[in-house]
């Protein structure tokens, strides 16, 4: 149940809507929180966050506040700067200055480039020099200056695979440095450029735009501070997901002039490259607010279907997480360069072997024969021993054709021609899409016929990430299959008609005619449990478009439980950040949301709490199971459990330390959502079906003829390989996860 994790509705647990104070748009300056307030609220809150643990803090509308001297640091000697980066960019490896001499540090790393330097400067030596220096200069800077041109035009036409795929780097930059969007300057927004935004900047973003920091995300257009994003230049992943902000933030800082009095302080993480996490707080009116990745919106996404949001600006450049991920620019050398490099060094050896004899041998020569000469004289009284030495040096400059330093030359013009090689080749030419190969780079080329393993996910790589609820087990009775009203199994069934359902979705597909039949009956109260729960325990959001019920989820699973409950009449109407509405027996019912207890990798759980209508509190949970998985399945339990007032009471506060934690916070509410979810009864499991995508069984089996090993990494147990059976993989189990060798 991947991808099941949502945020938490922090700012609805403090207590009841009725006893939040509201915000009035008449209140004055004075009224408003002052710095020495702001500062005391920390103190009062300083048992969920302290500000020596929190090692990066940010001040709304404040830029000042990030110069202050403790958030200095040293440079060079005592030259200091501040820690917040500004939001300019730069993602290319050379310009107009650095060209010169970073291409030529990166050259000079080659053995046969480095070996006729050393050759050129012994040749400036009147003493050992037997050859003109200009015989070695010419082909060095011929050589030189070549592969420089090819590494020059690399970088300028280079794609940059982070932010787009169809400018070069230099262009790229300066576009995105120069991109606008609206910042709040002196109580108005005003127009500027991405390059010119800070750390603590309250900024308007819009519909279509890309995200321009890595943004804590205030209100939006949409109701609940709802906001959908588009992540495909973070993770590839082309669906929406959504983002939402706090519901004090989204109650009280809609307003151009709500948001200039906005003086929150947020103490959060340093700047880290982990996409998938962020931890921080915010302290704002003496009230401390528990924030993760959910209310935040990172460079590098795209806002959609959503008219604009507001933000606050949290990393900038260089500290946002994409840039964090991008890591230096290095410069790569295949194993055809490394294999040059020793066969290089191997000759060298040879070489100073061969001029230490030749060395030792003109010595002796001279002691015997070269010194008793006297037209041998040459007006230099130097002993035998030395002339053997400079000897030597001679003899290197002599021999340097040992070292083929066209040898370089020559695998740079095979790899250029590799390339266009590539690119002409009609068999790796994808028709359906019109995508020809392309070869992105000259320095890479053979190492694509000397790849051994691939390392693959399953989910959504091999398989089409495509969720459908295919069956389902109540009380210990299994549904899905194909059965008439009365429950006899048919060997030919049909669909069920969901006519009587106006909410139903016309693509899902049910054969199991019985469990609609009880459904509708009313006669299993735990078959009713079962799917109010599927409707009531996620993380779905739900838009009303004309009409018509849009449900937008943060993972596939989510996506097929809360429909499959729908279309069996329990269908989630609206929600909030605070209360689900739901139609269940064609009655609507809403329930007020107490808590949220997030899915991660270790709990393998999500659980939500609820208040019924009739005063009740209940647990719902759901999550992966260890025994039940087989056909292929992705299987859930679904389990829930009441919880009385008392025990709910004491229970929250020590979520709410744990929420607002700022160091190992992840620990603190686990160990605090295991506590609740103890003593729960199984009501069923669920079953959906993700079914490999087109092709890869044949794709895998010419990789396979290429003698190239595959690995699949994978969370399913061993029910759900049988899929698998036709890639002939072996299949190695640990505790938590499957790899497949396939």
């Amino acid at each position: 149940m991947s991808g099941l994790a949502r945020a938490s509705s922090q700012g609805s647990l403090d207590r009841p809507d009725d006893e939040v104070v509201p915000y009035s748009d008449d209140e004055t300056d004075d009224e408003l929180q002052s710095e020495d307030d702001l500062d005391r609220s920390i103190k009062l809150n300083n048992a969920c966050v302290c500000p020596s643990e929190a090692g990066w803090s940010v001040r709304a509308n404040d830029r000042e506040y990030c110069k202050r001297p403790e958030f200095q640091k040293k440079v060079f000697l005592c030259i200091k700067k501040s820690k917040y980066s500004g939001n300019g960019i730069k993602t290319y490896k050379y310009n107009f200055f650095t060209f010169l001499p970073l291409n030529l540090y990166e050259q000079f790393k080659r053995a046969a480039n480095l070996y006729f330097l050393c050759l050129l400067i012994l040749q400036i030596i009147p003493q050992i020099s037997t050859l003109p220096w200009y015989t070695t200069l010419v082909p060095l800077v011929l050589v030189l200056g070549i592969t420089a041109i090819k590494d020059l035009v690399d970088d300028l036409i280079a794609l940059v695979t982070v932010f787009s795929r169809s400018k070069a780097r230099h262009r790229m930059d300066k576009e995105i440095n120069n991109r606008k969007c609206d910042v709040l300057l002196n109580g108005r927004f005003v127009e500027t450029r991405w390059l010119n935004l800070q750390v603590g900047d309250v900024v308007r973003i819009k519909k279509n735009d890309f995200i321009p920091a890595d943004i804590l995300l205030l209100s939006s257009s949409n109701p609940n501070s709802l906001c959908y994003v588009e992540t495909a230049e973070l993770d590839g992943e082309t669906n929406l997901k959504f983002k939402m902000g706090q519901k004090v933030t989204d109650e009280r800082l809609q307003e151009e002039d709500q948001l200039a009095r906005f003086n929150g302080l947020i103490m959060c993480e340093e700047p880290n490259n982990r996409l998938d996490k962020f931890v921080g707080t915010m302290i704002w009116d003496a009230q401390s607010y528990s924030l993760d990745l959910d209310n935040m919106l990172l460079r590098g996404c795209k806002i959609r279907n959503t008219d604009f949001c507001h933000g606050l600006v949290i990393f900038a450049g260089n500290d946002t997480k994409i840039m964090r991920n991008g890591g230096k620019t290095r410069f790569k050398r295949t194993l055809i360069d490394k294999l040059m490099n020793y066969m290089v060094y191997t000759i060298f050896a040879l070489l100073v072997l061969l001029c230490a004899g030749l060395a030792i041998g003109h010595t002796y020569w001279y002691e015997s024969v070269g010194s008793k000469a006297w037209y041998l004289y040459d007006g230099l009284n130097y002993s035998s021993s030395y002339r053997g030495f400079l000897s030597f040096w001679g003899y290197i400059i002599i021999l340097n054709t040992m070292v083929p330093i066209s040898l370089y030359v020559s695998v740079e013009v095979i790899r250029l021609g590799q390339s266009k090689f590539i690119n002409w080749d009609l068999q790796m030419y994808y028709s359906e899409k019109d995508t020809p190969a392309k070869a992105r780079t000259t320095t890479l080329n053979e190492q694509l016929g000397q790849i051994q393993y691939i390392f693959s996910d399953k989910t959504g790589t091999l398989t089409q990430n495509i969720m459908a609820f295919k069956k389902c087990s109540i009380s210990g009775r299994t549904y899905g299959e194909s059965t008439s009203a009365d429950g006899v199994v048919l060997d030919r069934g049909k669909p069920v008609d969901f006519s009587w359902n106006k909410y139903a979705d016309n693509k899902f597909q049910f054969e199991d005619h019985y469990l609609i039949s009880c459904i509708r009956s009313k006669k299993d109260p735990q078959i009713l449990e079962f799917f109010k729960l599927l409707s009531l325990c996620h993380t779905v959001m739900v838009e009303n478009k004309e009409g018509e019920l849009v449900y937008q989820a943060a993972s596939p699973d989510e996506g097929a439980l809360v429909t499959a409950a729908r279309n069996f009449g329990f269908v989630l109407l609206a929600r909030t950040q605070d209360e689900i509405s739901i139609l269940e027996n064609e009655r609507e019912e809403s329930y007020k949301v107490l808590a949220t207890l997030d899915f991660n990798s270790d709990r393998k759980r999500m659980s939500t709490i609820l208040r019924f209508p009739d005063g009740r509190i209940r647990l719902y949970c759901k999550g992966a199971d260890t025994i039940f998985a087989n056909d292929t399945l992705r299987t859930l339990c679904l389990c829930y459990k009441d919880i009385s007032e008392e025990d709910f009471a004491v229970w929250e506060q020590k979520h709410q330390v744990a929420s607002c934690a700022v160091v190992n916070r992840e620990e603190a509410q686990d160990v605090v959502y295991e506590e609740i979810e103890q003593n729960l009864l199984l009501i069923g499991a669920t079953a959906i079906e993700d079914k490999l995508q087109d092709g890869v069984p044949e794709t895998i089996a010419k990789l396979a003829k290429a003698d190239i090993k595959i690995w699949v990494l994978t969370g399913d147990k061993k029910g759900q390989m049988s899929h698998l059976s036709l890639l002939d993989a072996e299949v190695v189990y640990s505790d938590s996860r499957t790899l497949l060798r396939v």
